[in-house]
């Protein structure tokens, strides 16, 4: 791989990133990539006719999409090649009742999604995009491109101790964003706000006519690549748009006639235990793979069974790289670093869903393609965070493995990860996807 494709990947990814603040935009931004490639939309409520070699996609809930390539052969003897990630990451979201006056200061009440690093949202330039329903039923995207928000820090001088005690924080009362300075006019709260971006962008939707909102806060400052050589990158939403984007581009790279089906599935709400109608614990990729397995007129009653039997999902999602001020926290040998190529996440307890033949295969796929892979694996002292690998596993019954990039400060407003990382896992994604049968190590 030259040093001009790791870059072009990099900055593609960067610019991935930049166009989706949140899971919503996400998917759109999915759905638009997979569209300009000849794929279609499927509406999971109408009656499904799959042709080999078709190219289809479907939503659920604005926040999931489930993309695929049908295969020549039925899937019952030829199986499904999955690769799976999420689009949603830790954030703060604005609560149904918004507007807060304090102090002479208007606020807008926010609730923390997810495992949010508190403290990083402090002091940022912030703004708000999601999607806004109307008395219509008609649901928009929507996505200030402006400064709005600002969490402010209170000033060393109030907080003599904060550098040597820690910053403490209450999730309650010291996260709410200053919005405005109170004054007597409305034109501040956040439907009028809504309905004016709205407007401007050339819809007519009034502020009372706005019956229902999913909001986030994001960073506005946008992802770029940095360091002494621009060997690095820094943005927001890494964790998982990093491994979305992957994901997606390599289905595209994937080609257009395999005997095997190849799925991509991007879920919504990973980061909150993944119980929802759009996520990884609910039955939206079942039903699609079900569908798929009927699909052909041949196929048998036990074909959606015989099928998930024949199948390999990989999951991705972003791993922990060694943070050279923190060694300590890692496992001595099983310890990833930037630059050094994908990561494999394993867990005795199963929080990972990775076992011996899965790593094995994986481990040749990317030697062959001259690609070094890394171990990750959490210190017995420390508990370890979990993925949809094994959420699917259980799920469906699909051999899984898990897997990711490396990167620092997960959960952080920004985060950290390598330029050097982002073609080689694409690289190994599109390899999978590219395989004409299901490589799937038997017990």
């Amino acid at each position: 791989m030259s040093e001009a494709s790791k870059l072009s990947s990099a900055q593609d990814l960067l610019e991935f990133i930049d166009a989706c603040p949140t899971p919503y935009h996400a998917v759109a931004h999915v759905a638009a990539r997979l569209t300009a490639a000849g794929f279609s939309e499927l509406d999971e409520r109408d009656a499904w006719s799959i042709e080999p070699g078709a190219k289809h996609y479907g939503v659920k809930g604005g926040g999931t999409i489930v993309a695929f390539i049908a295969g020549t052969g039925a899937p019952e003897e030829t199986g499904f090649l999955l690769l799976g990630a999420h689009t949603d990451s830790p954030n703060l979201r604005v609560k149904p009742v918004a507007d807060v006056t304090a102090s002479g200061h208007r606020q807008l009440a926010v609730e923390v999604y997810g495992g949010v690093l508190w403290s990083t949202w402090l002091d940022r330039d912030l703004s708000l995009a999601g999607r806004v329903t109307g008395r219509d039923g008609q649901t928009r995207l929507l996505r200030f491109d402006r400064p709005m928000l600002r969490i402010p820090n209170v000033a060393i001088h109030l907080n003599r101790e904060v550098n040597s005690a820690g910053l403490q924080l209450n999730a309650q009362n010291h996260l709410m964003p200053l919005s405005a300075l109170d004054g007597k006019a409305d034109n501040t709260k956040l439907s009028v706000l809504v309905a004016e971006h709205l407007c401007a962008n050339g819809d007519q939707l009034k502020s009372e006519d706005i019956t229902g909102y999913d909001l986030c806060l994001h960073d506005t400052q946008p992802a770029a690549i940095g360091g002494a050589r621009d060997e690095l990158i820094f943005a927001p939403r890494l964790d998982n748009l990093a491994s979305c984007h992957a994901a997606i581009q390599a289905l595209l790279a994937a080609g257009d006639s395999s005997p095997v089906t190849r799925v991509v599935a991007l879920y919504d709400h990973e980061e909150v235990g993944s119980q929802s109608a759009a996520g990884a614990r609910s039955r939206f990729l079942s039903s699609v793979l079900e569908r798929l397995s009927v699909a052909p007129k041949s196929a048998s009653r036990e074909a959606p069974a015989r099928a998930r039997a024949r199948s390999l999902l990989v999951s991705a999602d972003m791993a922990h790289a060694l943070h050279p001020n923190y060694s300590e926290k890692h496992d001595k040998v099983n310890a990833p670093k930037l630059g050094r190529g994908p990561v494999i996440k394993v867990n005795a307890n199963q929080s990972y869903a990775t076992d011996g033949p899965s790593e094995a295969w994986f481990e040749g796929l990317c030697r062959e393609l001259d690609i070094k892979t890394q171990r990750f694996v959490s210190r017995n002292d420390q508990p370890c965070g979990s993925t949809i690998g094994p959420i699917s596993a259980a799920m469906l019954g699909l051999r899984s493995i898990d897997i990711g990039n490396p990167m620092h400060s997960m959960h952080s407003c920004r985060e950290g990860a390598a330029v050097a990382d982002v073609q080689p896992m694409i690289a190994a994604m599109a390899a999978l996807l590219m395989s004409k049968n299901v490589p799937a190590p038997r017990d």
